[in-house]
C-alpha cells in the first residue's frame, strides 16, 4: 500500500499540484491528500473535469485529473477531441472498480473488463500503481517525463491501493444567492414570438465582445460556428477556437480563470454547447473566479449542423447561473446592454453571465481556421507568458 502523503509530495516535486476529478471509493485517500495540500477543483462530471484541467495546463500548470473508471466514458469526448487534438498533455488516474476477481457491483462488471482497452483506444500510455515504493517511483518518474513531453499518461489503481489519509474540512460556505446580482428581463420563454429579424446575428454579436473585451482578454469560443465567425473577425493571438469537446468551453475558461486570475478569461458559449454540460456553471458559480466573464449567444439552434432546434426556450440561462452562483446574471436586450454590462465587468470584475438571444443567421464567409489546433494552444500560452 502506498504511503500517500509521500506520493503526493513526489507528485508536488515533480510540478503536478493542480487537480480535478470526480471521486471514487478507491481513490479517496490520495483526493483527501490533494484537497488538503493542493489546488482541487470538484468538477461536476468527469469531462468537465478533464476540460478543467486542459484551461490549467494551458495557464501553465500541470494538472492531474482523477475519475472513477465508470466515470472514464464521460471524458472520452474532451480526451479525444480536447486533448488529443491540441496536444494538451494530462496526468490521469483512474480507479479499477469491477476488476477480474475482485467482487463488485454488478454496474462496474463491463468497465472492469474494459478499462485498459478504452484507454488504449485513445492512445493513451497507462500502467497499473504499483503499491510498492521503489516500483511507484519510478512509474511516477516515468509518468511526468511522459507528460512533460507532451503526451497524455494514465495510472489505474486497484482497490487499497492508497493508505489513508483523513480530510481536512475545506467546504466554502454557501452562496448567498440573495446578493447575487440579477439584471435585465428573465424568461426566456417570452421571447418566442418576436419577430427573428429583430435579433441580432452572431458575428455582430461576437464583434462587439471582441471589440469590448480588447486584445488583452483571452477569448475562448465554443466549437462551431462562434469559433469560426471569430476567426473570420480577425485571428488574433488571445483567441481559443474550440473543436470538438462540446459544451467544455466553460470549464476551459474556469480551469484556465483560476490558474491566471490576473489575466481576464472571456467564454463565448453557444446554448446547444452549453445544455450538454450545464453542471459546469455550478462548478463556476462555487469557485468564482472574478477574472471570468460568460458570454451565452442563444440562436435556438444547432447552426453548425444544419440548424436542428435546441431546447434552449425553455430554459431561462440568466435564472440558472443566478441560482449557480455567478456573482451578476444579466439577460441582455441587445448589442448596446451586451457592450455595456462587458465594460462594467472590465471595471469591477467579478464572475458574470450574460445571456443574449440572437439570430439564427451564420455569416456568408464563415470559414475554418487555417491554424492548426495545436498552434492556437502553443501561442495562447506564449500570449500568456508574455511572450507576444
Amino acid at each position: 500500500m502506498i504511503n500517500t502523503p509521500q506520493f503526493g509530495g513526489a507528485l508536488k516535486n515533480e510540478g503536478f499540484n493542480f487537480f480535478s476529478g470526480v471521486p471514487c471509493s478507491y481513490l479517496k485517500y490520495f483526493i483527501n491528500y490533494a484537497l488538503n495540500e493542493c489546488d482541487y477543483v470538484m468538477a461536476a462530471n468527469e469531462g468537465d473535469a478533464a476540460a478543467i484541467c486542459a484551461g490549467a495546463y494551458m495557464g501553465g500548470r500541470l494538472p492531474v485529473f482523477i475519475c472513477q473508471n465508470s466515470g472514464l466514458t464521460n471524458a472520452v469526448s474532451p480526451l479525444t477531441s480536447l486533448n488529443y487534438i491540441f496536444r494538451i498533455p494530462l496526468l490521469g488516474f483512474v480507479s479499477l472498480r469491477g476488476a477480474s476477481g475482485c467482487p463488485d457491483e454488478p454496474q462496474h462488471e463491463l468497465m472492469g473488463e474494459i478499462t485498459g482497452g478504452l484507454l488504449d483506444l485513445m492512445k493513451i500510455k497507462w500502467d497499473y500503481l504499483s503499491g510498492e515504493e521503489t516500483l511507484w517511483r519510478k512509474q511516477l518518474l516515468n509518468a511526468a517525463e511522459t507528460v512533460k513531453s507532451g503526451e497524455t499518461y494514465f495510472f489505474v489503481v486497484k482497490k487499497n491501493t492508497f493508505g489513508e489519509v483523513k480530510l481536512k474540512e475545506k467546504r466554502r460556505p454557501a452562496a448567498n444567492l440573495s446578493k447575487n446580482i440579477l439584471i435585465g428581463q428573465t424568461g426566456a420563454v417570452c421571447e418566442d414570438n418576436k419577430d427573428e429579424t429583430l435579433y441580432a446575428a452572431r458575428i455582430e454579436a461576437i464583434k462587439t465582445i471582441a471589440g469590448r473585451c480588447g486584445p488583452e482578454t483571452v477569448l475562448i469560443a465554443a466549437t462551431g460556428m462562434t469559433g469560426r465567425e471569430l476567426y473570420d473577425l480577425g485571428d488574433r493571438v488571445n483567441n481559443f477556437y474550440m473543436v470538438g469537446s462540446m459544451g467544455c468551453a466553460g470549464s476551459i475558461g474556469l480551469g484556465l480563470a483560476l490558474c491566471r486570475p490576473e489575466r481576464k478569461i472571456a467564454v463565448i458559449d453557444g446554448d446547444g454547447a452549453l445544455l450538454m454540460r450545464m453542471g459546469s456553471m455550478a462548478t463556476a458559480g462555487y469557485y468564482s473566479p472574478a477574472n471570468m466573464l460568460h458570454v451565452l449567444l442563444d440562436n435556438r439552434s444547432h447552426a453548425s449542423t444544419g440548424g436542428q432546434f435546441t431546447v434552449s426556450p425553455s430554459v431561462d440561462f440568466a435564472a440558472a447561473a443566478h441560482s449557480c452562483g455567478y456573482k451578476r446574471s444579466i439577460a441582455a436586450e441587445n448589442l448596446e446592454a451586451l457592450a455595456k454590462y462587458i465594460e462594467e465587468w472590465k471595471r469591477s470584475p467579478e464572475l458574470t453571465f450574460i445571456h443574449l438571444r440572437i439570430s439564427e443567421s451564420i455569416a456568408a464567409e464563415a470559414g475554418r481556421p487555417a491554424i492548426k489546433p495545436f498552434e492556437v494552444k502553443e501561442r495562447l500560452m506564449k500570449f500568456l507568458s508574455g511572450g507576444f
